[in-house]
């Protein structure tokens, strides 16, 4: 007896606002929850999906794979192999991806006045701070990579010049978007959770804070300078 054909799978057609407005089409690509926080992680460079899940804390794998899929599909992010000898597989954003980074500073600077008390339930990791941290800072002139630290961890952040960037923490030697070697950055500052927050919020000026040494300056040179208000 002939077997019987399957009909072919329909391709899953992703939920759609079906709108011809552009807020209703950006919606479409990253309106679900957690795409958006995904993009995050990934404006700092390239992850495995491992490191996304332990930075993305209460997501599931199943939840998580296929916001991923659905964000290569929209051509937000890419999936590549690493060179050897490391043969991991690395999710990254794509220049479409990357544009979205004004829209994730400016929900990061409306968000900061509900961060007013941390709940018990609330995780954190240092470079959630980067995206607040990176407004406080657009006034910069000098260019450069500078080092953040906080008691939580350290990251670094593209400044000055009218451009701002969220870098890899990146191997020693090795390029960092094209901004210098994360291993030798041009200045580092040394800060709490609480004082990042309130630079974000503008309840604090950066040159009072490094005044009132709630910001340690360190490093030589023109960015270093220019953070200590010389």
């Amino acid at each position: 007896m002939p077997r019987q054909q399957q009909p072919a799978a329909r391709p899953v057609r992703r939920r759609s606002y079906d709108q011809f407005d552009a807020t209703a089409r950006a919606l479409d690509s990253v309106g679900d929850r957690w795409t958006l926080l995904i993009v995050r992680e990934l404006l700092g460079g390239p992850r495995r999906y491992t490191d996304l899940h332990a930075d993305l804390p209460g997501v599931s794998t199943d939840v998580l794979a296929s916001r991923l899929k659905d964000m290569e599909q929209t051509g937000l992010a890419l999936r590549r192999k690493l060179p050897p000898p490391s043969a991991a597989s690395v999710y990254e954003l794509t220049a479409r991806g990357r544009a979205l980074l004004p829209v994730l500073a400016a929900l990061a600077e409306w968000g900061a006045p509900a961060l007013a008390e941390r709940r018990p339930t609330d995780a954190v990791r240092a470079h959630w701070f980067a995206l607040p941290l990176l407004g406080a800072l657009a006034g910069l002139t000098q260019e450069g990579v500078l080092e953040v630290r906080l008691e939580e961890g350290e990251f670094h952040l593209h400044v000055g010049g009218g451009a701002g960037a969220v870098l890899p923490g990146a191997a020693a030697g090795s390029e960092v978007y094209g901004y210098g070697p994360a291993d030798r950055p041009d200045a580092r500052i040394v800060l709490d959770a609480g004082v990042c927050l309130e630079l974000a919020e503008g309840r604090a000026a950066f040159a009072e804070a490094v005044k009132d040494g709630r910001v340690e300056v360190l490093g030589v040179g023109p960015l270093a300078a220019e953070l200590r208000g010389a």
